[in-house]
């Protein structure tokens, strides 16, 4: 009898240490930015938040899945505008996960996935606009893409937060004509200035010299000025003064004759 209450103990022992082990094993640990969808004999289970969890060894597996917003860097590629002008282009997604066991059973790679479809997606929307409207509008072609890549990957329990593109580099010969352009229209610029200048001078000149014809010692004054201003200068010069009214002079000399 004291053999077998023996044995029980043993076995009891033995099943508790097994039992110790199995809890052990099992236990996960989530942070608070992961979850972990639990698949049970290749069935998925549930998806359990963060914290301290137990999986049942053998029968259970955990996969763990990042919520935080991750970013896909989509390389540099060679792309073709509408208007035949070859461009070389980059972008960066941002992205979440927002439903993980979709993430997990729908979609092998969704990191790998997502940077692919934003490539062909990159070409399809800057294939369909010109150079211009790239170079000038990159938010409005950039929600273009989000909004094509987003609609794609909604299924896979992605949400896409923003596509930026980075870096648009033309080849060398379209950036001498853009600068020869932009060279040009500066003159054209100075140009007119220039020539909006000498008009509104002339105008106003017109209406100086009518100023001074019309008042008698504003002429005298003028010459007074101008004759002080040519003194104020070291330099050698000889200054002859004449009457500013040799019309009026030569009149009265005339009369004096008669």
């Amino acid at each position: 009898m004291e053999g077998l209450i023996g044995v029980g103990s043993c076995l009891i022992g033995v099943i508790l240490l097994v039992v110790f082990i199995v809890i052990i094993r099992g236990i996960r640990l989530l942070y608070e930015y992961e979850r972990g969808v639990i698949f049970t004999l290749g069935k998925y289970s549930n998806t359990r938040g963060p914290g301290l969890t137990i999986v049942v060894p053998i029968l259970q597996k955990m996969m763990k899945v990042d919520m935080r917003i991750k970013t896909a860097e989509v390389p540099r590629q060679e792309v073709m505008t509408k208007d035949n002008i070859p461009m070389l282009v980059n972008a960066v997604v941002y992205f979440k996960v927002v439903q993980p066991a979709a993430a997990i059973i729908k979609i092998e790679d969704y990191i790998f996935a997502i940077r692919q479809y934003t490539q062909a997606a990159l070409r399809d929307v800057i294939g369909n606009s010109e150079m211009d409207a790239v170079l000038t509008e990159r938010e409005q072609i950039a929600e273009s893409i989000k909004e094509i890549v987003d609609a794609e990957t909604d299924g896979w329990g992605i949400d896409v937060e923003s596509i930026k593109i980075q870096e648009v580099e033309l080849p060398a010969e379209m950036k001498r004509a853009m600068a020869q352009q932009a060279e040009a229209e500066r003159e054209r610029r100075a140009v007119i200035i220039t020539s909006q200048g000498e008009l509104e001078a002339s105008i106003n000149l017109q209406k100086a010299a009518q100023n001074l014809a019309e008042s008698e010692g504003a002429m005298h004054l003028r010459t007074l000025q101008t004759i002080r201003a040519i003194a104020a200068d070291p330099s050698e010069k000889i200054v002859l003064f004449l009457p500013s009214d040799l019309g009026g002079l030569a009149k009265s000399l005339t009369k004096g004759q008669e």
